[in-house]
């Protein structure tokens, strides 16, 4: 419950946040699966990514996905670049070495470029990878049949540096953003919202959440329309999945409510309609949004 729009923000801020117990059962949880990795197959290194590693992770814990690399010898690569279907057999030798270990959980299975295991309480995504001529990796991509390049570490620099320069915002912002995309069932990969977030706040300050969100939505009504580039300098178009007019169309009219709708609540606030303004914000962000009262 809040009575001003300050304090609405605030808790929301709070309301996205994992606990601390949260936290130390992911963190014991996958410290065990890079463990038993390592003991089934020559690595090099293992390290978290994704979401988690940039802290742009959400509540509810049990929604999410918690994403490790594990960079192995490059002797696999040779086998499994030299088969048909190399990709979604190394993925399946991974899968196999976890299976050893995690003979009770619910489910331990192939997706496109990682084994997803489902915990009770959450999911792990492990992705195997080689460290890449020139930098950053290659990963498998079991669906095309290839291997993609990424450098995760270098996200996680990005961010943090963007984060930075908005003084502690940014990341909250993006939390935020995230929210509304679980509002629309997660119409938008969460990556893909992130790297919209660089370009439309690069070399302007979030003074506060409600305009912050606000001038975020306005300027991805046009970014999201264009190509989003892999801030790292791989993998390309991060939104390349919008491949049809009709997909791009349907993206910026997420937006353009996202938008107005923002700017109906600013306006309440404005006017001293506090209660108004939290409804309209609630319905942009959804339970995580605190009523008014």
């Amino acid at each position: 419950m809040a009575t001003t729009i300050t304090e609405a923000f605030a808790q929301f801020k709070q309301n996205l946040e994992i606990t601390d117990l949260q936290a130390s059962v992911v963190s014991t949880r996958q410290e065990r699966v890079r463990e038993v990795v390592n003991a089934g197959l020559n690595t090099l290194d293992s390290f978290l990514t994704g979401s988690y590693a940039r802290n742009t992770l959400i509540s509810p814990l049990k929604e999410a996905d918690i994403d490790i690399f594990v960079i192995l010898e490059s002797k696999y690569y040779y086998e499994y670049n030299n088969q048909n279907g190399g990709q979604a057999g190394l993925l399946d030798r991974l899968k196999r070495v976890l299976l050893q270990t995690y003979t009770r959980t619910p489910d331990i299975s192939r997706n496109g470029q990682a084994v997803t295991i489902r915990f009770d309480d959450f999911m792990l995504d492990v992705v195997p990878a080689f460290n890449r001529k020139g930098g950053g990796f290659l990963i498998p991509n079991s669906i095309t049949q290839s291997w993609l390049s990424t450098d995760p570490k270098n996200h996680v620099t990005i961010f943090a540096d963007a984060n930075r320069a908005h003084n502690g915002d940014f990341v909250p912002l993006i939390k935020m953003i995230k929210a509304w995309n679980r509002k629309l069932n997660r119409y938008f990969p969460s990556f893909h919202l992130e790297v919209l977030a660089l370009a439309a706040l690069n070399n302007v300050t979030i003074s506060d959440f409600p305009s912050g969100v606000r001038y975020y939505f306005d300027k991805s009504r046009a970014l999201v329309a264009g190509q989003n580039l892999d801030p790292a300098g791989y993998g390309g178009d991060v939104g390349n999945y919008l491949n049809t007019k009709q997909k791009i169309d349907d993206a910026v009219a997420k937006f353009q409510t996202a938008y107005e709708r923002s700017l109906k609540a600013e306006d309440f606030a404005r006017r001293g309609y506090v209660r108004d303004s939290i409804e309209v914000w609630k319905q942009i962000f959804g339970d995580h949004f605190p009523s008014y009262g």
